[in-house]
């Protein structure tokens, strides 16, 4: 079955442009040209990934992309006109997976498409229980818990956090952890991981501005703490 991608933007053109492209290579295609039509959209189909620009009328790209995040864990890959550094931590922030900058050439955007569904897939292979003090990952049902509380994390967030619990007590490097969460072939900067360690450090650490659990390891990267 051909996987579903929602288009989000506010310029026919482009839209027209991926579109094609994305048909072209089996994908099935679903579009909107605002935020209140892409949140209706991606409730109304559930697409397998979402391709949004941020700047949007109304409301932008990045509340959507917060609105959403609120109720859909798959992956959005977000569309910005300026190359601006603000805009992209942000993005991630709000729960983006990546980010592509305007002008791009079609072959660049499916690309990352295919890149960021494939990490998807294999983040999301069922395997068995994992246990690190009183945080709890279930690979096959796509749960984690603290204490024994669900957390609502995204499907990066989840990737993260099962890395980290299968490397438990393991000085972790940002260049690891890119290979193994965001995959070989991720354009991003290597930073992408500070921001979603600190989004992640919000929803399972009791105090993130004092972490017990994923602690920074000095001019190396990061280690889940096997006893916080």
């Amino acid at each position: 079955m051909a996987q579903t991608i929602l288009i989000v933007d506010d310029e026919p053109d482009i839209i027209e442009i991926v579109k094609y492209n994305l048909e072209k290579s089996g994908y099935q295609v679903v579009t909107a040209t605002s935020g209140p039509k892409a949140i209706q959209a991606a409730h109304a189909g559930k697409p397998d990934l979402i391709v949004l620009d941020i700047m949007l009328p109304g409301m932008d790209g990045l509340e959507v992309c917060a609105a959403l995040r609120r109720d859909f864990d798959f992956p959005i890959i977000l569309l910005t006109a300026r190359d601006s550094e603000t805009d992209k931590i942000v993005g991630l922030e709000m729960g983006a997976d990546d980010y592509v900058t305007k002008p791009f050439s079609p072959r660049e955007l499916l690309a990352r498409i295919k890149a960021v569904l494939r990490r998807a897939k294999t983040n999301t292979t069922p395997g068995k229980c994992l246990r690190v003090n009183d945080l709890e990952l279930d690979p096959v049902k796509h749960q984690a818990k603290r204490a024994g509380e669900l957390l609502l994390l995204t499907a990066k967030e989840f990737a993260l956090l099962e890395f980290f619990m299968r490397h438990a007590g393991a000085a972790l490097t940002r260049a690891s952890i890119l290979d193994h969460v965001w995959g070989f072939d991720y354009y991003g900067d290597p930073r992408t991981v500070d921001v979603h360690i600190r989004r992640l450090r919000e929803k399972v650490e009791t105090d993130p501005h004092h972490p017990q659990r994923i602690t920074t390891v000095a001019g190396l990267g990061y280690r889940l703490e096997e006893t916080p």
